[in-house]
């Protein structure tokens, strides 16, 4: 018996690996993977650039706040949560919104983070053009 069965397609389903979509009922539903690099990147950073004395609650909750932002909740069957193959813009917004409670909770020692500031202190990749020989 399958999941859609016995919760009559109410299930709430993330996975920590890559699944496929499953339709139910007409709709196809996209399983979102649950990695912690969707909190962690964005949380270190937003402490660091905040210069946050400490981690509290209030960072911790704000950086599941912007992860569950990102989730599109309009679309029938969307995943719960944001693509990890955009991982640079969730990381963004969630050390903007740790940052911003580092600010609120008093322990930033460089209050007034802005997206800008993440943005220029996020690494960018540059690589060397190859040329064939």
């Amino acid at each position: 018996m399958g999941s859609q069965t016995w919760t009559g397609g109410r299930a709430l389903i993330a996975a920590g690996s890559p699944f496929g979509p499953v339709t139910y009922r007409g709709v196809t539903y996209q399983i979102g993977q649950a990695n912690n690099a969707l909190i962690f990147p964005g949380l270190g950073l937003g402490a660091l650039l905040s210069q946050a004395r400490r981690i509290t609650d209030d960072m911790i909750t704000a950086a599941a706040q912007a992860v569950a932002g990102l989730a599109d909740t309009a679309t029938p069957g969307a995943p719960l949560l944001p693509p990890i193959d955009d991982l640079r813009t969730t990381s963004a917004q969630v050390a903007l919104a740790v940052a911003q409670a580092a600010a609120h909770d008093g322990v930033a020692g460089l209050p007034g983070i802005t997206a800008d500031t993440v943005s220029a202190a996020m690494w960018q990749p540059r690589y060397a053009p190859v040329h064939a020989v």
